[in-house]
């Protein structure tokens, strides 16, 4: 399987040295409050007030000359006052004094500052103009800059509060250290699942909001928790990114370091709302791209605050071998019933039980009860804690299996405790238990290292998307691949023989056609060819072709073609009056299996795209697509088509014959190669539809489209 490619001029050491950038900013040791307020309700006193209240060991200095002291801190009248080598300055004051005083700020030596003055970029106007001088100072001054329009940060573990977040004060305090970092692009969101987190007992350690990100956007954040050795999981809140290879190399460093991204993505809105020229640009939407970049980065998406906190929980417990094929066991028929509804529906499996295991089983429960899997133990069982154990520990050492989950509210968890403990304990394999009661048992399961939770919905939504990661981070991933060879010059724009013409010299042969600029030579091609045929319009200026009369179908006569010919040629004449026509295409009828369609784009965040789905006049009403960022390899294009409803078509469907999908693989990489090498002026390519023929007769490009860019 491929892997998305480093830029060449970035490497590993260039992020440590960004990362340590952030260093005063995440973990400041002194910190200057500009705006301070003795009033705790106050932006610029809440923060004080958590400093003091939670014990910063660092130095704090609040600065406002209307205050001598606050907080029992000494109070300095301008930030010229304040001794010399400050690592963070927190401004709490009005938008237009901001530059002002960071000039200040960087004339005294501050090395950061977090600025939380909303009425910048996000305002326009005058705001605008506001970012752009802040924008300008920063680049100018190399002073680090967090927001504007930033509620501000929490080192949790350093008690170093600069945000006025009211949220610390009102869910439990962290006791110990944290490892789960908050990165949001809004501060509303940031204490929301902060809160959720704490009720459920993450453990963080950092909480970012990134405001307007004029100075510092997402993805350098994202490279200083790679980096920082008290972050193993981050939870990431994203509307936009703004730097999407910064991004993919920061996942990447996430990656190899064994750590997590569990993102929330805002906005299902497709890019490219106003008319487009092709299908894929209209399929490729802006959340189907983040979606496919997630997945290919080894990032979790979630759809909601609670499921992005409840997987944390989960992947707390990474150093327990997990996965997606799952034991259930119940004390009721009917929750193993509709438990393992539940769980298939997320994605999970239920392997059946081997024999000698539910034999094992069966000794213990009564011939009413399942085995198979779900097992049903029965409310007996929590008569014989002996029997609990050997069932947990069979479960626990068994190759049919990946986890665990024990139903068993209230009383009977609390039955099974000291066994569900025990056994947690002496093996490594992930043990999640579903209390639905009031089970006194949970805190000492926990430690126990058993994922505790408290409602079914919540549970499922949880393990499904973790432990399908959890599968895909056991798979082999093979290196990078290297440049590109350039690919040979097309000039643009082009009709279609001369899109199939050049994706020909790139591997991605579509099969024969013909192209003739009068009716003899049309003929002459259709014999060449064999009948029947279909004579399509050639034009640069004409992408879709159907839309002006330009395509004639199961023509089976000269006669045919030759009218044909005309009345295509006619047609686009009447309905592109503009368009310049270059004659015609011949290509033979062909039968297939099924069709699909291949494209590829440039998204503005992250680069080249390639979409495959369902092709031909069904592409936009089922809108079956799946994407991936370049590069992909053939492997990776199968594990594509395989994500397709309309896989089914190609795999013999009640019966009918299997498609060529290893031709439809070769070709579909062949497109995306040739899209990597191809010059910057090609916007787009699309085939489709792309006929796959039964399984050892190949491929054929039945139409094929490549669009300049707006600069070419």
């Amino acid at each position: 399987m491929s892997t998305l490619t480093d830029e060449p001029a970035r490497t590993r050491a260039d992020s440590v040295s960004d990362a340590a950038r952030l260093a005063p900013l995440l973990d400041p040791r002194s910190i200057a409050l500009i705006g301070a307020s003795a009033d705790a309700g106050r932006i610029g006193g809440m923060p004080l007030d958590l400093l003091t209240r939670f014990g910063f060991q660092g130095d704090v200095y609040p600065v406002n000359p209307k205050y001598q002291e606050v907080f029992g801190l000494r109070c300095y009248p301008d930030i010229e006052s304040v001794p010399r080598g400050i690592d963070l300055a927190v401004l709490a004051i009005a938008a237009p004094e901001v530059v002002p005083m960071l000039r200040r700020c960087h004339a005294r030596g501050v090395r950061a500052a977090i600025v939380y003055a909303a009425g910048f970029a996000e305002a326009g106007g005058q705001g605008e103009a506001l970012q752009r001088e802040l924008e300008s100072f920063a680049r100018e001054s190399g002073m680090v800059v967090a927001g504007p329009n930033c509620m501000g940060f929490a080192n949790l573990n350093s008690q170093a509060y600069t945000a006025f977040a009211s949220v610390f004060k009102t869910v439990p305090m962290q006791q110990g250290k944290g490892s789960v970092s908050l990165l949001t692009q809004s501060g509303n969101v940031c204490a929301a699942v902060y809160a959720i987190g704490r009720r459920i007992g993450l453990p963080f350690s950092h909480f970012v909001n990134t405001g307007n990100e004029a100075c510092v956007e997402f993805a350098e954040y994202l490279e200083y928790f790679a980096q920082d050795p008290d972050t193993e999981i981050v939870l990431g809140y994203v509307e936009q990114l703004r730097d999407g290879p910064r991004f993919v190399r920061a996942c990447r460093e996430l990656d190899r370091r064994g750590k997590l991204l569990i993102a929330l993505k805002a906005g299902a809105t497709d890019k490219g709302a106003a008319a487009v020229r092709s299908h894929t640009s209209a399929l490729a939407g802006d959340r189907r791209v983040y979606a496919a970049a997630f997945r290919q980065l080894g990032v979790i998406e979630a759809d909601d605050f609670d499921q992005m906190a409840n997987v944390a929980l989960l992947a707390t417990q990474r150093d327990r071998s997990a996965g997606s094929r799952v034991a259930v066991v119940t004390m009721s028929g009917a929750l193993g019933a509709i438990l393992a509804d539940r769980f298939i529906g997320a994605g999970l499996a239920l392997p059946d039980l081997p024999a000698d295991l539910q034999a094992l089983l069966r000794k213990g429960i009564p011939d009413y009860g399942m085995v198979g899997n779900p097992v049903d133990v029965t409310g007996n069982v929590v008569n014989d804690p002996g029997f609990v154990r050997t069932v947990l520990r069979a479960l626990a050492t068994s190759d049919a299996i990946d986890t665990v989950i024990v139903y068993a509210p209230g009383y009977m968890l609390d039955r099974m405790a000291d066994a569900l403990a025990e056994v947690s304990r002496e093996h490594r394999r992930l043990f999640v238990a579903i209390d639905t009661g009031a089970a006194q048992c949970r805190q000492a399961l926990r430690e126990a290292g058993v994922a505790v939770f408290d409602d079914i919905g919540r549970t499922v939504s949880a393990l499904g998307p973790y432990l399908r990661w959890c599968d895909r981070k056991e798979q082999a991933r093979a290196p990078v691949p290297g440049p590109r060879k350039a690919s040979p010059f097309l000039p643009l724009p082009c009709n279609e023989a001369q899109a199939r013409q050049w994706l020909a010299q790139q591997g991605a042969d579509g099969g024969q056609a013909g192209v003739a600029d009068s009716a003899r030579a049309a003929c002459a091609h259709a014999k060449r060819l064999g009948y029947p045929v279909a004579v399509k319009v050639l034009s640069a200026d004409i992408p879709h072709k159907t839309e002006v009369g330009g395509v004639a179908l199961d023509l089976r006569d000269d006669g045919a073609v030759a009218d044909a010919f005309d009345r295509v040629i006619a047609s686009a004449a009447r309905h592109a009056p503009g368009a310049r026509l270059d004659g015609v295409l011949v290509q033979k009828m062909e039968r297939g299996v099924a069709e699909l369609l291949v494209g590829v784009t440039r998204d503005p965040v992250f680069g080249p795209v390639l979409t495959v789905g369902l092709g031909g006049v069904l592409t936009e009403i089922y809108r079956d697509t799946s994407h991936r960022l370049l590069p992909v390899d053939e492997s990776d294009v199968l594990d594509m088509l395989r994500e397709l409803k309309a896989f089914a078509l190609l795999d013999g469907y009640r019966g009918k014959p299997k498609g060529d999908v290893a031709a439809a693989c070769r070709f579909i990489a062949a497109v995306a190669d040739a899209f990597l090498a191809a010059p910057a002026s090609i916007a787009e390519i699309e085939v489709n539809p792309l006929l796959v023929k039964e399984a050892g007769q190949g491929v054929v490009a039945l139409d094929a489209l490549i669009l300049p860019s707006a600069a070419g």
